[in-house]
């Protein structure tokens, strides 16, 4: 329900409080009974003809007048100054006038409201030409203000960013609404999720997304979580959670795992074909039976991936980039490394018996109690200088 103040047109003394409801003519009548005259028309302060409830807005101070044009109400000098608590003032609050006493905004009396209106013109108040005291803020969000001093109930209607009413009341100094309104926002935000993404959800999320779209899964949390045998094609999980996943037989074909944790995770028989695993944490992941090569000359990027103890055997690795990539105590037992790039690769204690090393490059690399038995091919000493 609205509520409005009515004083005689031409004046601004003795006004009325009323309730706002029914029609223009329930007004009218409410008019005519609480100001003493045969009310005929009702003007806005502006001296706007209202002939519409709609036109009114809640705290709005209106004229009203017997039938006669509107008449500007003047300042009268002899006309007290409001001095008991019990005073109506007006507020001119960014442009919207809000009626109240003066008793409710000395509520919290360490507020600026109660310094500004405690004491006659303490804080010399500007008035604009209807007297209402002229206060530059915003009217939506001291309207909750203003409300919570009359009742002592923090209400915001909708559409109203809590956020504004709250950096309202810390300016004008009402720590208790302040706190509340603190405390309303923080329950507000949703609760941080980290628990690990469902394959349920997860394929939901696939399907719903488009073919040619890029899937984008940065830092998203897929701990544990069972993708085995989805076609993960090109999607984007860079420095997400996969540790301890089951990804055997997936299809990671020109994925991007760069940073991504994949330690202790499960990858046997999955598509690795031109995957980007750049200082990816695979630590004590299995990769048994994986495909590396791509027939189109892409080739896997692996370069400084921490691979300690991971189970590679039986990989096709062709052309692989594993350049300064931690392989220590490592399986790569019977893998294809033709072609691969080890260079500063730390690969001590790693079984590579059986594997087909030619024309790799083991430059710099630190091969220390590495395990050449059984090589397809001779390991020429050009191609490992430590």
């Amino acid at each position: 329900m609205r509520r409005v103040t009515l004083f005689i047109n031409g004046t601004s003394r003795n006004g009325k409080v009323v309730a706002v409801y029914g029609s223009l003519v329930d007004l009218l009548s409410v008019a005519s009974a609480k100001l003493g005259i045969k009310a005929a028309s009702i003007f806005n302060s502006k001296g706007g003809l209202i002939d519409d409830l709609a036109l009114i807005r809640d705290d709005d101070v209106l004229y009203v007048s017997e039938g006669d044009t509107f008449v500007a109400p003047l300042r009268d000098p002899e006309a007290p100054h409001f001095n008991a608590h019990t005073d109506w003032l007006t507020l001119n609050v960014g442009g919207r006038c809000f009626t109240t006493t003066r008793s409710t905004l000395v509520k919290e009396p360490e507020s600026m409201l109660a310094h500004m209106f405690g004491d006659k013109d303490v804080w010399g108040n500007r008035q604009d030409d209807c007297g209402a005291y002229l206060i530059d803020r915003s009217p939506d969000y001291f309207e909750p203000i203003l409300n919570y001093l009359r009742h002592g109930q923090l209400i915001v209607n909708d559409g109203i960013n809590l956020r504004g009413v709250l950096e309202e009341a810390r300016f004008f100094g009402i720590e208790r609404l302040a706190e509340q309104l603190e405390t309303v926002i923080r329950n507000s935000q949703p609760a941080d999720d980290h628990s690990p993404i469902s394959r349920k959800e997860f394929v939901r999320f696939l399907l719903a997304t488009p073919t040619k779209s890029e899937l984008r899964c940065q830092g998203l949390n897929f701990s544990g979580t069972d993708l085995s045998r989805l076609d993960l094609r090109y999607i984007n999980f860079k420095m997400a959670n996969l540790s301890r996943c089951n990804l055997t037989h997936a299809n990671l074909c020109g994925t991007n795992l760069e940073r991504a944790d994949l330690s202790n995770a499960n990858l046997d028989g999955a598509n690795l074909q031109g995957v980007k695993m750049l200082c990816t944490n695979a630590e004590g992941a299995s990769l048994k039976g994986c495909n590396f090569e791509d027939p189109a000359g892409l080739k896997a990027n692996l370069e400084g991936a921490n691979l300690k103890g991971v189970d590679m055997e039986g990989s096709q690795m062709t052309g692989i980039n594993l350049r300064v990539a931690t392989l220590k105590n490592a399986k790569l037992k019977n893998c294809n490394l033709r072609g691969a790039t080890l260079a500063g690769t730390d690969l001590e204690n790693c079984d590579l018996s059986g594997c087909d090393l030619q024309e790799a490059n083991l430059r710099g690399s630190n091969v220390k109690g590495a395990i050449f038995e059984e090589m397809l091919t001779p390991l020429h000493m050009s191609q490992s200088v430590r």
